[in-house]
Parts: C-alpha cells; sequence; structure tokens
C-alpha cells in the first residue's frame, strides 16, 4: 500500500512537470515516466492475461486506450486514466485494509504460548505447534491459547474479547473451551480439540479477507456486464477506426482512429468496476468500526432489504446474567434470609452466587462461615453463625427431604432451609439489556414492519418482556426445532427479507435458515461463525439498527455509481462516436467520472455518524 501510494505521488510530479516543462520531448518523456510509474504494472497484468487466455479485462481496455492516447500524441490523457485508476486501486486496498484493521483491533487476543504437558513436565510451545490430542493446562490469568475441552479443574473464564460478555463463564471438567477466552481464578487441564489454525480468531480474520468473494447482485450484475461490455467496446471501436473511413469518401483514417480511441478511453468500464465492489467493501469496513462483522457483500445487500427482524430472548435482548428479582421468606425477614443465602454462596465463584452477594451489598464476616460444601448440581451446603443452612435448587430440598411449596415462578430460583426447615426462596431471572428497548424503537424508525421474538420462556416471560420491549408479536416454549419452523413460517408469510437475530448457539439452525442470520455475541463458538451471516462483536442489540443504515446507505452508493457512470458514459459515448467528443470529454468521461464515483463510494467507509 505505501509502496502504491509513494509511487503514484512520483508518477503525478511527472505529471505535473510534464504540463510545465517546455519542449514537446522534455514533455513526452516526462508523461512517459508518469506513465510507467503509475500504470507499468497494470500493461505487465494486461500483457500476462492475454498469454493466459483472459485478453478483454480492464487491464487490457485500460492498456490499450491509454497506449493509443500517447500514439495520437495525446500522452496527457493516456497518463491521466492510468493515475486515476491506480487512485481508485488505492482507495479500495485502503477501505479492505481498514476493513481488517478494525476487526484485529477487535479481536487482539492471539496467545503468546501454550503450555504444553509433556511427561509430568510443562513445556511453552508456539500456539502453531501444539497438536490436537495434547494435553495444556491454563493457569489464572493466561488466555486460552487453542479450542478444547477441560479434563481437570473448575474456573471462570472470562468470553468478553470474544463475545462482549461482561460476565465470565463457569467451565469444569467435560466443559468446551474456545481460544482468546481468559482464566480468570482457576487452574485448568485442557484437551486440545482443534490446531490453532482452525481457532475462532483465524476464522473471523479469514472471513473478513474474503468477504469479497461473496457478491452482492450489484457487483455480480457489474462483473457479468464487465465480461460482454468490454470484448463489445473493443470490437465497435475497431470498425469505428476502419470502416467509416472505407466506405465514407472525403473521411481519412487518422480522424477516425481519434474518435475510435477517444470510444474506448470513454468505455473504459473501471468506474464500475472498482467503484461498486469498493462501495461493499468500504460498507464491510465502516461496519467493523461499529463492532459488526459482515461475512459478503450480499448479505450487507439483503439486510437493506429486511422489512422483518426476528430476536431471541435470552442473551439477545436480555443480558443472560443472573441478578435478584425477589425475595420470599417464611418465618423470618427477606434481609435474614438473604444474608443466609449469601453467607453460604460467600466462597463460591459460580453467577448465581456472585448475584446474591452482590443483592446483600453488605461486608460478610468470614470467621462465623464454616463446613463449607458445594454440592455438584444440586446447590452448597454451611455452617454459618452455629446454623446449617442449605441453599440451592429443588433438587437439593428433595435430597436432605425439607418440605417446601412448589409454585409456578418464572425465573431460577434458590430454595433456603435454616437448620432442616424450610426457610423461602429467592428468585433470580435474567435482566434485559439496557439499549434493547432503544434498539427495537430505532427499528421501526427504519421502516422496519414488523418484529417478532422467539423463546423458549414461558408464556409469562416472554410476553412480559416482549411488552416491556415494545415487539409486535411473541411466540414462547419453543424447542431449538421449534424456531425453525417458525422462521419458515414467518418467511413464508413475508415479501421481504427477513433478518433473524440470536445468541449464535442454540440458534445456529435458525440462523442458517433465516435470509439473514444475525448472532449477537456468538464469537464464542464455531455454530455462530458458521451459521450467522452478519456477527454483532460488542453484543449491543441497537448495532442491528447500525447495521441496517449502513447497508441501506452502502446501496444506496452503489446504486448512485451504477446509474451514474452508464449514464455520463452512454452520453459521452455517443458523443465520442459522432465527433463531438474531445478525448479530454473521453477522459473525463473515464477518469472523472471514476474519480467521482470512487470518491462517493468512500462514503461508505464514513459511519460516525450512524
Amino acid at each position: 500500500m505505501k509502496k502504491l501510494i509513494y509511487r503514484l505521488i512520483i508518477s503525478a510530479l511527472f505529471f505535473v512537470s510534464g504540463f510545465i516543462a517546455e519542449g514537446e520531448v522534455l514533455k513526452w518523456i516526462l508523461f512517459l515516466i508518469s506513465y510507467v510509474l503509475a500504470g507499468g504494472d497494470v500493461v505487465k497484468r494486461a500483457i500476462r492475461n492475454i498469454f493466459r487466455g483472459n485478453v478483454f479485462d480492464e487491464n487490457f481496455l485500460m492498456a490499450i486506450a491509454s497506449i493509443g492516447a500517447f500514439l495520437i500524441n495525446e500522452a496527457p490523457e493516456g497518463v491521466a486514466v492510468m493515475l486515476f485508476y491506480q487512485v481508485g486501486e488505492a482507495f479500495q486496498a485502503y477501505a479492505v485494509g481498514e476493513s481488517r484493521k478494525s476487526i484485529a483491533n477487535l479481536m487482539n487476543i492471539r496467545p503468546d504460548y501454550a503450555n504444553v504437558k509433556v511427561g509430568e513436565e510443562l513445556v511453552k510451545k508456539d500456539p502453531d505447534d501444539v497438536m490436537v490430542g495434547d494435553i495444556i493446562v491454563i493457569k489464572p490469568g493466561e488466555k486460552v491459547p487453542l479450542d478444547g475441552k477441560v479434563t481437570e479443574g473448575v474456573s471462570l473464564l472470562d468470553t468478553s474479547a470474544l463475545t462482549g460478555e461482561s460476565v465470565p463463564r463457569e467451565v469444569i471438567a467435560g466443559s468446551d473451551i474456545l481460544s482468546g477466552f481468559i482464566n480468570v481464578n482457576g487452574l485448568i487441564t485442557v484437551e486440545v480439540t482443534k490446531e490453532f489454525g482452525e481457532s475462532t480468531v483465524s476464522k473471523i480474520l479469514d472471513l473478513v479477507e474474503n468477504a469479497s468473494s461473496k457478491k452482492s447482485k450489484s457487483e455480480r450484475f457489474i462483473t457479468k456486464f464487465a465480461r460482454y461490455y468490454t470484448p463489445a467496446v473493443v470490437i465497435i471501436a475497431a470498425i469505428l477506426a476502419i470502416v467509416p473511413p472505407l466506405i465514407i469518401e472525403g473521411e481519412i483514417f487518422k480522424d477516425w482512429i481519434y474518435r475510435s480511441l477517444s470510444f474506448l478511453v470513454v468505455s473504459c468500464p473501471c468506474a464500475l468496476v472498482i467503484s461498486v465492489p469498493l462501495s461493499f467493501f468500504g460498507g464491510i469496513g465502516g461496519s467493523s468500526k461499529k463492532g459488526i462483522l459482515v461475512k459478503g457483500s450480499n448479505y450487507l445487500e439483503a439486510l437493506a432489504q429486511a422489512e422483518t427482524v426476528v430476536f431471541d430472548k435470552t442473551g439477545t435482548l436480555t443480558k443472560g446474567v443472573f441478578n435478584v428479582r425477589e425475595v420470599n421468606a417464611k418465618d423470618i425477614s427477606e434481609d435474614e434470609l438473604l444474608k443466609y443465602a449469601a453467607y453460604a454462596e460467600n466462597y463460591s465463584n459460580h453467577p448465581i452466587s456472585l448475584s446474591l452477594k452482590r443483592a446483600y451489598n453488605k461486608e460478610i464476616v468470614n470467621d462465623i462461615i464454616k463446613d463449607v460444601e458445594e454440592i455438584p448440581g444440586h446447590g452448597v451446603s454451611a455452617v454459618v453463625g452455629g446454623k446449617k443452612i442449605l441453599a440451592g435448587n429443588e433438587k437439593l430440598m428433595v435430597k436432605e427431604n425439607i418440605g417446601f411449596s412448589k409454585e409456578n415462578i418464572s425465573g431460577t430460583v434458590v430454595h433456603v432451609a435454616i437448620d432442616g426447615d424450610y426457610a423461602g426462596y429467592i428468585l433470580i431471572a435474567d435482566e434485559v439489556k439496557e439499549d434493547s428497548a432503544a434498539a427495537i424503537k430505532k427499528l421501526k424508525e427504519l421502516k422496519i414492519k414488523q418484529t417478532i421474538m422467539l423463546t423458549g420462556d414461558n408464556k409469562q416471560i416472554g410476553e412480559e418482556t416482549a411488552k416491556e420491549l415494545g415487539i409486535d408479536k411473541v411466540y414462547t416454549e419453543l424447542l431449538p426445532v421449534d424456531k425453525v419452523e417458525k422462521i419458515e413460517e414467518i418467511i413464508y408469510n413475508n415479501k421481504g427479507k427477513v433478518a433473524y437475530v440470536g445468541d449464535g448457539i442454540n440458534d445456529a439452525p435458525v440462523l442458517a435458515r433465516a435470509d439473514i442470520g444475525i448472532a449477537m455475541g456468538g464469537l464464542g463458538s464455531d455454530a455462530a461463525i458458521e451459521a450467522a451471516d452478519i456477527v454483532i462483536m460488542t453484543d449491543e442489540p441497537s448495532k442491528i439498527a447500525t447495521a441496517i443504515n449502513i447497508s441501506k446507505k452502502t446501496l444506496r452508493i452503489a446504486t448512485q455509481n451504477i446509474v451514474f457512470a452508464i449514464g455520463i458514459k452512454a452520453f459521452i459515448l455517443l458523443l465520442s462516436a459522432a465527433g463531438y467528443a474531445s478525448m479530454w470529454a473521453a477522459v473525463f468521461a473515464d477518469v472523472g467520472v471514476t474519480f467521482i464515483a470512487v470518491l462517493n463510494s468512500f462514503r461508505a467507509l464514513n459511519v460516525k455518524n450512524i
């Protein structure tokens, strides 16, 4: 990129010098140097492609038109064509670079080493050198170097770099973990299940770099257009140069060759070939600046046509984290019930325990806590101030033969027993994300016709959440297979595109089935990367409206470029063929239109106010 810029700057200096210099020979030499610096590689590519059988491409058209300009003593036009063409190439390279840089900055989580267990020793190795099946040890504070399965240990993992999720994820033996997570507090042993090249980060960067391979309809149109357009204009130009002087009395070859070359210059499709893909590159790059990963320009185009947005609930519109919502005490005060539960859970780092301590919000005296025992899958037992406290789920109460009242409660319930007697329960429920309501409001402002929520939660929770957020329809108590059937029904009943927003793990089948699958904070799973078309890296629902705004802007810019370029070129082509347009008019129609279209495309990168 730097070499190209330096080369173009030097070329531009020679170009300007050519106008200032005196003497035709000196001018011609300066223009020739400028041309070689700016377009030497284009001519080289054109020659190479001819030998490979790919004659009629934009490189060939650019080369023959610009060289032709030199041959009819219009060197400045020949240089200008190449110079501005390469400026367009530089813009495109910059747009792609910005896209890659944005992702790289957000995903700067590549681990430096892995502690590989060799016999009884730990050997530090580069993650690239670790094989599937190797056993690695991850200490507190270290990054998880490779995807794998926990074989020993219990810990909390900070997944925020991948998912944007602030709450640590608990892992135990048997849990799957992914490279890029950070081990918070425990020593864990992991069996590697994937090589580093197959890791989450590698896949994401690869997706960005290859996003252009998935072309939008606009880009496919331009590619197909250029394939037939280029040989057609070369044939027409050849006929224009040879036939009229032969059949029209008094006409000379020099005039018609001039018209023919003007025709070739103006007919170069670089304004379309460059500006339309560049619009989408800009859109993808601009999206990544906002923490939105778009896997192809076809998805960006489809998103602009979305009329219905369907949401999963947990982890998408809600935080997927625990907070105390209700304390229901029996024979003791609510404060006392919360106190005993917080004390019993004091030594646990489980999200439920953390939510209880957060709700208690007072200093805990460790001296009065004894005989703490965690009961996996049930809860915890502890002696607090001489009283035996049990805090856990229904299974714990049944296991300890403690009678309790089963109520139809929405959320996670922590039952508490004191000295064998049931003392009440604490309701812990999910919390709506701060910007979820704003996200729905923004979508309606964008004229999204319908918002729908699909959830596996019960009817009461689902309807309450939908009402709170202003969602039009809600379907509850759905299994993953039910969600797929429901999304198919929604797609069938809607003419416009349907976007589905899920957490990217349980919703992978639905993400794949929707017209546009959007994973929310789902970078922590292969399912999200494979199934989703767009990934919201910052875990904010409001970014969906941002993505739609960017897609609409990008599509608008691409359409403007197509209409503008084809309209101006068609007009000047007719004038060139009729002999009413000079070479400078041809240069404007080619270079000027290209430059304006490229500058217009560059607007897609500007997403500050979106």
